[in-house]
Formats: C-alpha cells, structure tokens, sequence
C-alpha cells in the first residue's frame, strides 16, 4: 500500500510539472527584428584615434587626424558614408607635397563620396595664410566648389571681412561673400569719396542693397 501511494505521488508530481512546462512554452514570445531593408544605411566599420594619408588618383593628397570615424554603407548602391562625429583635421597637399589647405571641424560627414558636410567650429586657412571662421562649410570634389549660407568672419594679412552666403574655389584664393562688412588698405593714389553738397541734404536715404565683396588672391 506504501509502495502504491509513492508511486501514485510520483505520477502526479510529474504530470504537474510537464502541464507547468508546456504552459511556460506557450507563454513565450517570439522577437524576431524586421528585415534590413536595402534603403537602410548601416554602420559597418568603428575606427578610433586614426591618423592616416589618403590618396587620389594614385597621389598622395590628404593627411587625417580623427579621434572616430564611422563608415555607413551606402544606400541604393551608392557610395559609403564616412561620419566623423568628434572632429576632423585635416591637411591637402599639392603636387610638390607642400600643405595648401588647411581644414578642422567639430563633425564632418563625406557623402557619397563627393560631398563633404563640416559643422560646428569650423576654421579652414588657405595656401596664402588666409584664414576663415564659420559654422558651417560645405565641399563639393566634383565641381570643385566651397559654400555656405551661414556668418563667416575672415582675416588676411592685409584685411578683414565678413557676412554670408559664402562662395569660393576649392582653394579658398577666389570667394565672394554677400552682405559684407570689413576692413580694407586705402591706396593714396584713390579718388577721394564726394563731398555732400546742401542739395543732397534732404533728409531721404536710398534704399539699401545687398553688398558683394569678391576676392581673388590667385597667383
């Protein structure tokens, strides 16, 4: 009788546990993440503290310092993202090695290849010692071309500008800057502005017009 009752016990202790254990099975739910669309850009390599020559066309061009870099691949089968989101700096150099321009940047992003974004504190100087303060900048490497829509303050040996809506060549030696404002040399040799005559004291002023100053300080 002992014997039955023990094994009586044991059935029903194991029947209790498998009903427990199929309820915990049921119970469960499946996470499954979505699909990685092709219209996705992933981050596919994390590098740090990089310092490193780049070059173009089989040419020694680009000497970069980054605390991180980031490459996303690229969407559609365009070209990879690079992110530089703790700061660039980052050297050019022509076809005698000498540096002729000089960037650094809080973040940067290279898109497609082509276009660079700098943001933040953005300081670039120019082969002629030239330099400019801004807060954005962008650099298109097809056309050749820099702009920005943003205040950007520059000094030179010889003046000061600044305004915005800033346009120039790659090498920074050809720019025009829109609503500016600066200080320039006067030669002696210059016409003196017109005196005011009484006549002209009316009282009305004309109307006041965008101010484009353009720079080329090409050899």
């Amino acid at each position: 009788m002992k014997r039955k009752t023990i094994l009586f016990v044991l059935c029903l202790f194991t029947f209790s546990l498998s009903q427990l254990l199929i309820c915990a099975c049921t119970g469960e739910v499946e996470h499954i993440a979505e699909p990685v669309d092709k219209k996705d850009s992933l981050l596919f390599v994390h590098s740090k503290g990089i310092n490193t020559f780049i070059s173009d066309s089989g040419v020694m061009r680009y000497h970069m310092v980054v605390e991180e870099w980031d490459i996303y691949n690229g969407v559609g089968g365009e070209p990879a993202t690079w992110k530089f989101m703790k700061g660039l700096l980052m050297e050019r150099f022509d076809e005698k090695f000498h540096v002729d321009l000089f960037v650094q940047s809080d973040t940067a992003y290279l898109h497609r290849q082509q276009l660079w974004e700098l943001r933040g504190r953005v300081v670039v100087r120019n082969v002629n010692g030239d330099v400019f303060h801004t807060e954005e900048l962008f650099w298109n490497l097809d056309t050749h071309e820099m702009w920005n829509h943003q205040y950007i303050y520059i000094t030179t040996p010889e003046r000061e500008l600044e305004g915005t809506e800033f346009r120039s060549n790659e090498q920074m030696t050809c720019y025009s800057v829109l609503n500016s404002i600066g200080t320039f040399p006067v030669k002696e040799t210059e016409t003196p502005a017109p005196q005011t005559t009484p006549d002209d004291q009316s009282g009305s002023q004309p109307p006041k017009k965008e101010v484009e100053t353009t720079v080329n300080t090409e050899p």
